[in-house]
């Protein structure tokens, strides 16, 4: 009996050993630490204070808040942004909070415990203390204190007003431009061109010209007959339209050989129709005719333009004609000429605003 009663007296110990376990383990889930850089200062210098709390990642903390001061003498001068860490596989998390303190006050003063709430209840760290002292001051030798001094211009420097001078010279041009386009934008008179336009040579001339090309090319050495005569009684026709003042390009060969006849030598006519006639035939019976055909051919147009051209004077030098040209602005340079106007403004009033910014920043 003796000895159950031992058995159960070891077990409700060793429960209530292993309930307070527990509870000293789950009071040490939260750690909070405060200390001080400086325990002692003079009246006006700053120290840091480092607020540190260590808890279980699910849970939520919220940190103290001061306003002015910690207690009364005390000042906060700035309140860092706080620092997370992640300990142990991202269990547990370590927030570091600085706090910047200063006095005014010559005395020793008592920082009561910092406050932290973690899941609505509070937690405390360990007092701190600090040290506030006056500066001493040598009343017996008075003549060591000066007043307060002039104020001091300081000295010239290339570099302070490098961008100033720069962007001044810079403005200049840039108005002066804005003004033009202005003018320009303002001005509606027409735009003047003048066109040189090249003499025109002479329809004897500019056959010869394409005929001495077909002959460089030698297309009908190359078996392609039908493009050999198209190009060939082409010229011929153009020279017609020139020459005779009728439009040879919109008539048959039997109409111009008809109009041709009126005018000129019967015997060069029919040579000229030879060609017209074995043109025909090239270009709607895919008439095949023999080199020599083709060599007489061409030679027959060149006799046609030589007995009827007419001659020029040459001694008199063909002169360029100008023609004069009135356009109005369109409406797409008008816009082009407002949004130039836009940017070089926006860029002067920029400058602007950055001149009168430094000056004032080197003046006051």
């Amino acid at each position: 009996m003796m000895d159950k009663r031992i058995v159960l007296y070891r077990s409700i110990s060793l429960f209530l050993g292993l309930c307070l376990w527990v509870c000293a383990a789950k009071a040490q889930n939260v750690t909070v630490d405060a200390s001080i850089d400086s325990l002692q200062l003079f009246i006006g210098e700053q120290a840091k204070i480092k607020l540190e709390v260590s808890y279980d990642a699910h849970r939520k903390m919220r940190l103290p808040i001061f306003n002015d001061t910690i207690i009364t003498g005390v000042e906060v001068v700035d309140v860092a942004k706080p620092d997370t860490q992640f300990l142990n596989d991202k269990k547990r998390l370590l927030i570091t909070q600085e706090y910047i303190i200063t006095s005014f006050d010559s005395a020793l003063y008592y920082l009561p415990p910092f406050e932290v709430f973690v899941d609505d209840k509070p937690y405390y760290s360990q007092s701190l203390a600090l040290n506030v002292l006056s500066v001493p001051v040598d009343t017996l030798h008075p003549d060591q204190f000066f007043g307060p001094k002039g104020i001091m211009r300081p000295a010239f420097a290339w570099e302070d007003w490098k961008m100033i001078v720069w962007l001044s010279l810079l403005v200049v041009p840039i108005v002066l431009l804005i003004i033009y386009l202005i003018v320009r934008y303002n001005d509606n008179k027409p735009i003047i061109k003048t066109i040189k336009i090249e003499p025109k040579l002479p329809p004897h001339q500019l056959a010869m010209k394409e005929i001495e090309r077909i002959k460089s090319e030698k297309i009908w050495q190359q078996g392609d007959s039908k493009t050999y005569y198209t190009e060939l009684t082409d010229i011929i026709r153009i020279y017609i339209k020139e020459r005779f003042g009728f439009n040879a390009l919109e008539m048959t060969s039997s109409e111009i050989i008809e109009h041709l006849l009126q005018e000129k030598d019967h015997k060069l006519i029919e040579e000229l129709k030879d060609l017209f006639q074995t043109a025909d035939l090239v270009k709607f019976a895919k008439h095949n005719p023999l080199i020599n055909e083709k060599d007489m051919n061409l030679v027959n147009a060149i006799d046609f333009i030589n007995q009827t051209k007419i001659e020029t004077d040459p001694n008199i030098k063909p002169q360029l004609t100008e023609l004069t040209v009135e356009e109005k602005r369109s409406r797409r340079a008008k816009i082009s000429l407002l949004i130039m106007i836009a940017v070089l403004c926006i860029a002067a009033i920029s400058m602007l605003i950055i001149v009168i910014r430094d000056i004032y920043n080197l003046y006051f």
